[in-house]
């Protein structure tokens, strides 16, 4: 998809605008643009670089620098496990290694049917629940790897 060809909706317009010439705004636009489209285009990290005026390499070295930004489409429902202390301590691991197998995927793959994906991530801010696995905005806590068939099995029927 050329770049001249994405669409950015008129708030991430706006948003662009007032963001572009601040400092630390490269950071909140991207933000704005993962928000927008679940990851960040190609496309869209060029039409950024236009707009405001800054070197597409640039834009790229903050999308790799931060593990929180995806350049490549996500699966419909993300497994955000927590890596964090607790919930590493307590098994998280386990969790990260079952899930990949009950999907057969690996890494930051998404399943062929462009469902699922999974990502490890530094904490949820849930520690008294380790270990801690997200899907989109519910929390599950004190999960243990048996759980797992059951929870994909929900999202996979949706």
């Amino acid at each position: 998809m050329p770049a001249a060809t994405i669409e950015f909706s008129k708030e991430l317009i706006a948003f662009i605008e007032e963001w572009g010439k601040k400092p630390g705004g490269l950071i909140m636009m991207l933000h704005k643009i993962q928000h927008e489209f679940s990851f960040i285009p190609r496309p869209a990290a060029e039409k950024l670089s236009r707009m405001v005026g800054l070197p597409l390499a640039k834009i790229y070295g903050v999308i790799t620098f931060y593990h929180f930004f995806k350049t490549s489409k996500p699966g419909k429902y993300r497994l955000a496990i927590c890596m964090g202390t607790a919930c590493y301590l307590k098994g998280a691991q386990d969790l990260v290694e079952e899930s990949r197998s009950i999907l057969g995927i690996s890494g930051d793959e998404v399943t062929d049917d462009g469902l699922f994906s999974i990502d490890e991530v530094r904490c949820l801010g849930c520690c008294g629940l380790a270990p801690v696995l997200m899907v989109g905005d519910e929390v599950y806590g004190k999960v243990i790897k048996e759980q797992l068939p059951d929870i994909i099995a929900k999202y996979r029927n949706l």
